[in-house]
């Protein structure tokens, strides 16, 4: 039996098809322009969908991999920064277009079941992935399912509030997660400190922090509280990181001491894990949605 995802990014939409064995039997990416609407958006989509399906046999389901989630009660697009979508019935009208049952996840829930069945974490039970990027989001696999919960927000913990009365998020609340240490909050945070503009890796990897160590400081030990949550809550089998800032070195050895540190615990053995796929587990992911469920 073969399988088909599609992964919905913001820039591009990538297909993959996979046999029984997970293995690449073909694989597409055609640019989303988003700016050209909705309805271009469900014809890329479609017509990269039934290229893959003429080269398949036995697909039972379609998995996405989408830029934000559907909200349960209304079968609508929420919570997209490809804002065409929001108040769309994307998986309702993908239904229609390929006469498919079409299974849909954000991207964090794609990149955390593909590292755990495929990747980095496939030796873990309980699994929390990460992803750290312009923005921060979660994904908890347990025994290779996602674990949604009933309200469909477990693993956001982008919107877990480090500092009550800090930094405004777009979400309406002050002082989650994501304003302290997404890509873009700390990107911010150099500006305001030096006047200059750089990508977090370049202050990284070049070192530039070295004149302002405040800025890294601040940065690791807020990731440090900010996953020492996830270990008091849910005490995961292991931690996999993903997203542009999962590159970053220093996450894996200051980082993981910060977030040892933090844990109400004083023996904390939570592997953190490179992630194996890179930027393909969302499609990777996509492709396996209800392969268990």
């Amino acid at each position: 039996m073969h399988r088909i995802g599609i992964d919905l990014g913001g820039t591009k939409i990538e297909g993959i098809l996979l046999d029984q064995n997970n293995e690449t039997i073909d694989r597409k990416r055609v640019p989303t322009h988003r700016e050209d609407g909705y309805k271009a958006i469900i014809s890329r989509i479609s017509i990269l969908g039934h290229e893959l399906l003429e080269k398949s046999s036995g697909v039972e389901r379609i998995g996405i991999c989408t830029p934000g989630s559907v909200d349960p009660s209304e079968g609508v697009m929420k919570n997209s920064n490809t804002l065409c979508l929001i108040g769309e019935p994307l998986q309702e009208d993908l239904e229609n277009s390929f006469d498919l049952p079409v299974f849909m996840e954000n991207d964090a829930n794609c990149f955390a079941l593909a590292e755990a069945v495929i990747g980095a974490a496939n030796d873990y039970g309980v699994v929390f992935g990460v992803i750290m990027g312009t923005g921060v989001g979660g994904g908890i696999i347990i025994n290779g399912n996602i674990h949604r919960g009933p309200n469909h927000i477990a693993g956001e913990w982008g919107h877990h509030v480090l500092y009550p009365d800090g930094r405004d998020c777009y979400c309406g609340n002050k002082g989650c997660t994501e304003s302290y240490i997404s890509g873009s909050a700390l990107e911010k945070e150099w500006e305001e400190l030096t006047g200059q503009t750089h990508m977090v890796t370049d202050i990284i990897e070049k070192k530039l922090y070295k004149e302002h160590p405040e800025w890294k400081n601040n940065f690791i030990l807020n990731f440090g509280r900010a996953l020492s949550h996830i270990i008091d809550i849910l005490d995961p089998d292991c931690i996999v990181l993903g997203g542009g800032l999962s590159k970053i070195d220093l996450l894996y050895s200051e980082g993981k001491d910060s977030v040892y540190n933090e844990t109400v615990s004083t023996h904390v053995i939570t592997p953190i894990l490179r992630n194996k796929l890179g930027d393909s587990a969302g499609v990777f992911g996509a492709a396996l949605l209800g392969v268990k469920e």
